[in-house]
């Protein structure tokens, strides 16, 4: 099977390349790296020890979607590229409108076009706006409490509505929560465009000494220690869900909606502590206001992804910190 990921050059994008292609996959990867670097995807091709296909355009231009489908027979498409920045998406809204909604919609026009009408959508648990309880289950109320989060959710109805014309076309929606971590040889891993948008990289940078202090908004949370609690799932974890998702895409007879979490909250303080723990660094911290939008405790009910995709998360709070380490302390400056 021949796969298109657009995005394929970024955090999880990358990731979930090097896991298809170990799968027996043919890979295409399509990526605008306006948040990526091609260094990510020679990576790739050293650590699965062959070239890779790479198309540079965007999802919005049906010029650059047309070469792709002319010269490659695609039969499913993982579909991970859009912005996902969400204090951007508040200020500037309507490029998050532009991209990740009007981007996707031209997507599925050409695939279309193509008789291609498989498509595993990179979708997220903002969708779910701050939930009444937890664990999260997937028939949870949706809202969301930013445009980057309403975007998201704009793309599951439109995908919806898609299948609803149309039912020969497969759509999985993953709603996943945070990922954290990296690929175990160190040599891919997040690698963020200016200020993290994720605790993960403020703190491994924090311990590398890019900065001087972590900042952690909010200690005042109905929390064990006051600081929000989140799903941290290790990427690794994550894009084994895709693949897992591709593999059984052909069976589904519905669009499927499907959490990829671990079902455990960890709170920001325990993440620090288990990242100096896994590191031997100290990562100083200080308090500093809530920010906007963020909610006290978010995590998974990963069951169902258990049933249908027979997938779990593996890794655990150390790995998760332990490759994180080994990313950054290999790459203090990214890529």
């Amino acid at each position: 099977m021949k796969v298109l990921v657009t995005g394929g050059a970024g955090y999880i994008g990358s990731h979930t390349v090097v896991l298809l292609i170990e799968a027996g996959y043919d890979v295409v990867v399509f990526d605008n790296f306006c948040n990526a670097s091609i260094e990510s995807i020679r990576r790739v091709e050293k650590i699965v020890g062959e070239e890779i296909t790479v198309i540079e355009g965007d999802i919005r231009n049906r010029e650059d979607l047309h070469q792709v489908f002319n010269a490659h027979k695609i039969d499913a498409v993982i579909h991970f590229a859009g912005l996902k920045a969400v204090g951007e998406s508040v200020e500037e809204p309507l490029k998050y409108y532009d991209n990740n909604v009007n981007g996707t919609a031209v997507l599925c026009e050409v695939m279309a076009e193509y008789n291609c009408k498989s498509i595993v959508f990179s979708s997220s648990a903002t969708v779910y706006g701050d939930p009444h309880t937890t664990p999260i289950t997937e028939d949870f109320p949706l809202s969301a409490t930013n445009p980057y989060g309403r975007s998201k959710l704009f793309v599951e109805e439109i995908l919806r509505d898609v299948y609803l014309a149309n039912n020969e076309w497969k759509v999985v929606l993953l709603r996943y929560f945070n990922p954290v971590g990296a690929h175990k040889s160190g040599t891919i891993g997040e690698d963020p465009n200016g200020i993290p948008n994720n605790l993960m990289p403020f703190i491994t940078q924090t311990a590398v000494g890019k900065r001087d202090v972590l900042s952690v908004f909010g200690d005042d949370y109905d929390t064990v220690d006051g600081t929000g609690v989140r799903d941290y799932i290790h990427v690794v974890d994550l894009a084994d869900g895709h693949v897992k998702a591709l593999d059984k895409i052909k069976n589904f007879t519905k669009v499927m909606t499907i959490n990829l979490g671990t079902g455990k909250g960890y709170s920001v303080l325990e993440m620090v502590k288990a990242f100096e723990k896994a590191s031997g660094k100290k990562v100083p911290y200080q308090i500093a206001p809530r920010r906007a939008g963020d909610i006290a405790t978010c995590f998974a009910d990963p069951s169902y992804a258990k049933k249908i995709l027979d997938w779990e998360a593996t890794k655990g709070i150390d790995e998760m910190c332990e490759d994180s380490w080994k990313w950054q302390r290999r790459n203090p400056d990214g890529f």
